[in-house]
């Protein structure tokens, strides 16, 4: 039920609009926000550890936020990086292990540092998780134009193809924002195309482009960074705290607690 039911808001009036959440408290408030799924940013759980991201370092806080915010009321979809090292039959098992969870979906990357990962090899890891675990969306990022290949749009298309051909259910392709391309990229393969979020960009837009899934990346972590650090330097300089702060009643209420101080 949780595959088929992430599966259908991908194919909605209106692309979905998937915020990404480093922590319980973050996905427990953007679920408690109304929006209709959630995934994980990797930059965000990296950094909140204390590790470097796409090095395949945080497997365990992956796994661990992931059981986390698995029975969150909405289904939550998990990166995985590149699979975090480990054979395809150990990636696999990973994925096995987040669907037992209750995870609707993972988000795996062919960006293996400052080069892509073979497409051979990456559709044998796909097809090998697909296999092991069919309710499980396996939406494929291909990063061409996140690595500044000189043929960006000609080697995506290529690997969308593939990972199509290997049983992705999705396929994400940040960094391609001009409109010709991402038209060229929704017509590449018969699943859902996923883009990073575009400020001031409308969903109409995007969804006449072709995008049917729209996520914020490591956005809303950031900001949330930028935001804290903001207000420690207003109060120490005396200034009035501005904005609105959640209180701490309504942070225990997303832990599951409703005990207040």
């Amino acid at each position: 039920m949780t595959f088929e039911r992430f599966t259908a808001l991908h194919h909605g009036q209106e692309p979905l609009l998937l915020p990404n959440a480093w922590d319980h408290a973050s996905a427990a408030a953007l679920a408690a926000a109304g929006f209709a799924a959630v995934g994980t940013t990797s930059l965000g759980v990296a950094a909140a550890a204390g590790r470097p991201d796409a090095e395949g370092a945080t497997r365990a806080e992956t796994l661990a936020l992931a059981r986390a915010i698995a029975p969150l009321p909405v289904p939550v979809t998990v990166d995985i990086e590149g699979g975090f090292g480990g054979s395809p039959e150990q990636v696999a098992e990973l994925a096995r292990e987040l669907a037992a969870m209750g995870v609707a979906g993972i988000n795996l990357e062919d960006g293996r540092g400052a080069r892509l990962a073979d497409t051979a090899e990456q559709t044998v890891l796909i097809s090998m998780i697909k296999n092991r675990v069919p309710e499980l969306f396996v939406n494929a990022r291909t990063d061409p134009f996140w690595l500044g290949e000189p043929d960006a749009l000609a080697t995506a298309v290529r690997r969308i193809k593939a990972y199509v051909d290997a049983g992705a259910d999705g396929v994400f392709v940040p960094g391609a924002t001009a409109p010709r391309d991402l038209q060229t990229l929704a017509a590449a393969g018969d699943v859902p195309l996923n883009v990073l979020v575009q400020p001031g960009v409308p969903l109409e837009r995007l969804a006449a482009l072709g995008v049917r899934r729209v996520s914020y990346g490591s956005l809303l972590f950031r900001a949330a960074l930028g935001a804290a650090v903001d207000m420690a330097l207003q109060v120490a300089r005396g200034q009035a705290v501005s904005g609105d702060v959640p209180s701490y009643e309504r942070v225990q209420r997303l832990a599951g607690d409703s005990r207040s101080r």
